[in-house]
């Protein structure tokens, strides 16, 4: 019994002494815990560090439509394995209601991403040149980027009201970069003049469709000729390629960096280049408005001769049709639609919708009937036209449009002289 307690007492000994060595090992340990040195951790990478962030620049095309050039910003995504190049310039002809919006100046284009891959070799199939230019943005700006352009991309968000120059496809990427940089392009290129207007680059980036160019040059008011900025020159996505090339950003130690990192082609056209300025055309407007008034002119010399008076009325005629109609046009733009740069058009003094009455009047006069009607019509307009070209002199109605005048004074004039002699 003794013995047996005896075993007992020692191994109850034996026990309480693992548990001491045990406490006192668990105390060794945290004692140990509290006094060593811990190891270092590995900060966690920035949000959005993951991100590339490139600027994609598209040359003109053969289109009127593309003649400007095309950008999207595409963003490689490793993470979700993606390459997204968002597009602010989609459109569709058949769209409902597209030409009746379109004539309003109520146009509706839409955003979208599309694999950058498959974009780029679009273009590449249509012979247009395509350069990347890599952008330094911090990586929270390149995070906040990609989730503006994704929730842009939703369909309650991607439509918006297009302008030709004021809120088009390029100047939706330029706010969109500049959205994330604290609008450091804006404040670099906002008070910087482009010395160049809208007018300009419409006319230099025509030059291959003398129809488009003249249609252009016809519709487009005295808005188009104010000098603009370098940041309102970046409607044009070339002329925002070159000039973010001079925009800086703050770096990684807040010392200035430019905002283009680097810069690569990935395809060059084989198209020759829009021209660099527009081409001086005047004199053959002018050349062929005086051809146009001379015959006209003559024909009303011969008016016993029966071909001579219906070459003249089919001439007159003509005239009046196109140049009625197309002051209808310019009126119409300018008192019921929305293209603000159609506005205070000057060429309403050399086209105006009084020439319709010519239409009628004109072969009555060639006839021998009306005459006095149509000579009096006749005479306002070649009055309105030279009063057009006599403005130019004041200030604030400088529109350029001497080529309008070149081609329709002389035409004026010389209608007015015929159905003088003819009376």
């Amino acid at each position: 019994m003794n013995r047996g307690r005896g075993a007992g007492g020692q191994g109850g000994r034996g026990v309480l002494l693992a548990l001491l060595a045990l406490a006192g090992l668990v105390s060794a340990t945290e004692a140990g815990a509290q006094t060593a040195v811990p190891l270092p951790r590995r900060p966690a990478a920035p949000l959005g560090s993951h991100l590339t962030v490139y600027l994609m620049t598209m040359g003109p095309g053969e289109q009127v439509w593309e003649r400007f050039g095309h950008n999207a910003i595409w963003i490689h995504d490793p993470v979700a394995g993606t390459d997204q190049a968002y597009n602010y310039g989609l459109f569709d002809l058949g769209q409902e209601d597209f030409l009746p919006r379109f004539v309003r100046g109520e146009m509706w284009y839409w955003m979208a991403g599309f694999p950058a891959e498959r974009y780029v070799q679009s273009y590449v199939r249509d012979n247009r040149s395509v350069w990347l230019q890599e952008l330094e943005l911090p990586p929270e700006a390149r995070h906040e980027l990609q989730e503006f352009l994704r929730r842009n991309e939703l369909p309650e968000n991607r439509f918006y009201h297009y302008d030709y120059y004021r809120d088009n496809c390029s100047t939706r990427v330029r706010d969109a970069i500049d959205r994330v940089i604290g609008g450091r392009i804006a404040s670099q290129t906002g008070d910087s003049p482009a010395g160049t207007t809208y007018r300009f680059h419409t006319q230099r980036l025509n030059t291959n469709d003398p129809p488009i160019f003249t249609g252009l040059l016809l519709a487009l008011g005295e808005g188009v000729d104010r000098p603009i900025s370098v940041w309102e020159e970046m409607f044009l996505p070339l002329a925002m390629r070159e000039h973010l090339r001079r925009v800086t950003v703050a770096g990684p130690g807040g010392a200035p960096v430019p905002l283009v990192k680097s810069e690569r082609t990935l395809f060059e056209s084989t198209a020759p280049p829009p021209p660099a300025a527009p081409p001086r055309w005047l004199h053959w407007y002018l050349s062929l408005g005086v051809a146009l008034g001379a015959a006209v002119a003559g024909l009303g010399a011969f008016r016993r001769n029966r071909a001579a008076r219906l070459g003249f009325a089919v001439l007159i005629a003509t005239w009046g049709l196109a140049v009625g109609l197309a002051g209808v046009v310019l009126a119409g733009l300018w008192g019921f639609t929305d293209h603000v740069m159609a506005h205070r058009n000057e060429n309403l003094f050399q086209v105006n919708p009084l020439a319709l009455a010519l239409v009628v009047l004109g072969p009555l006069a060639a006839g021998g009937r009306a005459v006095r009607q149509a000579r009096a019509v006749a005479i306002a307009l070649a009055g309105l036209a030279v009063l057009g070209l006599v403005l130019q002199v004041l200030p604030g109605l400088d529109q350029v449009n001497g080529a309008i005048i070149a081609l329709a004074l002389p035409m004026h004039l010389g209608i007015a002289m015929a159905l003088r002699r003819l009376s």
